[in-house]
């Protein structure tokens, strides 16, 4: 007991005369350490206080894994980022701006006063006294609720509420390794197809692989692809009688599965167009070529014939009709 009494005594000094000290020489201690400085309440206290002819941004942030703050994670590298930008452009201390951090657990009693529920917030403390004094609004805050996570949002606005006064710029280190990666990546890219141009030109330069690929695309955005997208249409949907039903009614609506049918319907049509056009010309033997006819004449008779049964079922004043359906 004694010993405490006795510790007591000798620090009782000593905190009276960090009381009294100076504005110029609270800022001086506050910027001559690393930024941003790292707080609790009695610095906090004895930083923020009046008077001041000098400014100080603090930080109140929750980095404790038991308070799940990602946002507070996230900012905390920029937010370093930001005070030692600052701070090393600044080296005359020509804007009076100093930067301090504190964390939730060093903090409790200063966010039990504020009544703080969320995390981070920055605290933007005007000079009380000097050129720059604002004794009409002393402290200006910054919620980070609209999703802040960045330092170049903080610098714009702790910009425009210092007003003429430097404003250091922001310097991002140099990411060797970013480099290093991306030059790596874009040598082995290019040496890939160097070697592999002799074996890839011919496959790119086919006409055919073109258009099959043209060929899919079209069938794919004609059937109502980009439809299902925008509108998130059902795959299908029930009948009401235990059933399922793959198309919906009214040329407005449409099912997913609905979509590949028709695609699919399609495609049948067009590759039976093209082998009348194309291949059917070319076979030597004419009774081959009869067969050949006929049979593709069916096939798109057929499949035109069910493509118009759809539209009658999606709209049952459709007019036309072919058999067999």
């Amino acid at each position: 007991m004694r010993v405490l009494q006795l510790a007591a005594a000798v620090l009782l000094p000593l905190t009276a005369l960090a009381a009294k000290k100076s504005p110029e020489e609270r800022f001086s201690e506050a910027h001559a350490k690393p930024q941003p400085v790292k707080l609790d309440d009695r610095s906090y206290d004895a930083l923020t206080k009046a008077p001041r002819d000098y400014s100080v941004a603090v930080l109140l942030t929750a980095m404790d894994a038991r308070f799940g703050c990602q946002l507070c994670h996230e900012f905390q590298p920029e937010w370093e980022l930001l005070a030692r930008s600052w701070t090393k452009g600044d080296k005359g201390a020509e804007s009076r701006l100093a930067f301090g951090t504190l964390d939730f657990l060093d903090g409790k009693a200063t966010f039990q006063s504020m009544q703080l529920q969320t995390a981070p917030v920055m605290l933007l403390f005007h000079p009380t006294q000097g050129p720059h004094a604002r004794p009409d609004k002393p402290m200006e805050r910054l919620d980070f609720n609209t999703g802040i996570n960045k330092a170049d949002t903080v610098h714009q606005w702790l910009s425009r509420q210092l007003p003429d006064r430097p404003h250091p710029p922001i310097v991002r280190p140099i990411q060797y390794v970013k480099i290093a990666v991306t030059t790596t990546a874009v040598l082995g890219v290019i040496t890939f197809l160097t070697v592999a141009a002799p074996y890839i030109l011919p496959i790119i330069q086919n006409r055919n692989l073109w258009a099959a690929i043209s060929l899919i695309a079209v069938l794919l955005f004609t059937s109502g692809h980009m439809f299902n997208h925008i509108r998130k249409v059902p795959y299908v949907a029930g009948d009401g009688k235990g059933g399922v039903s793959y198309f919906a009614g009214g040329f407005q609506n449409q099912f997913g599965l609905e979509t590949q049918i028709v695609a699919a319907l399609y495609g049948v049509l067009a590759f039976a167009t093209i082998s009348l056009a194309l291949k059917v010309p070319r076979m030597a033997d004419p009774k081959s070529q009869s067969v050949a006819v006929l049979v593709w004449g069916g096939v798109l008779l057929v499949t035109y014939s069910f493509l118009l049964s759809v539209f009658r079922v999606k709209n049952g004043g459709y007019p036309f009709w072919l058999p067999p359906f």
